[in-house]
């Protein structure tokens, strides 16, 4: 057995590259607040707790989108389908263009999903927690939606590969 070297250079560059090598799934987190559409994509979507129903996710402490979408009364949360793609990086992108020709829904609570997603859940804000340069935010949710097929949008290593070509 080798030894495991301990110090290392830590940098953000050698750790992003490390963290991409587990897949993960994407998804949108979007609201409408103050009449406007807020949104904005994180592939750090995890499943928390059954009793009481709770979801979380990361977002940087450094996100200009956050402060606003965390004021909404309930937030949607769209597990993005695999030709999402496109939506993922559009919602990764400039705040006036994120929703540009994406087909949503919006609650009577403001949460907004987005069409063709292989689920959506209705949440509020249960808890923030302060994660180093990021956030873990749990949300509770209030309501969920899935069709019975379509596969998730897989985020590894920078790109969006099929479900089959990462076996």
């Amino acid at each position: 057995m080798s030894d495991f070297a301990t110090n290392q250079d830590l940098d953000a560059a050698r750790l992003r590259r490390a963290f991409g090598v587990f897949p993960t799934g994407v998804v949108a987190v979007a609201a409408e607040v103050d009449g406007e559409l807020i949104g904005l994509a994180a592939s750090s979507f995890t499943g928390v707790s059954l009793d009481p129903p709770l979801v979380s996710i990361s977002i940087a402490n450094t996100s200009k989108t956050w402060p606003d979408l965390r004021r909404a009364a309930h937030l949607g949360v769209t597990v993005l389908a695999e030709h999402q793609a496109i939506v993922c990086r559009q919602l990764a992108g400039p705040v006036a263009n994120r929703f540009d020709d994406i087909a949503i829904k919006a609650s009577d609570d403001g949460a907004v999903t987005l069409d063709d997603g292989v689920a959506h859940f209705d949440c509020t804000i249960y808890r923030e927690v302060e994660a180093g340069d990021h956030f873990i935010v749990l949300l509770e949710l209030h309501g969920v939606e899935h069709p019975e097929s379509g596969n998730p949008l897989v985020f590894h290593r920078s790109g969006f590969p099929k479900l089959a070509e990462l076996v």
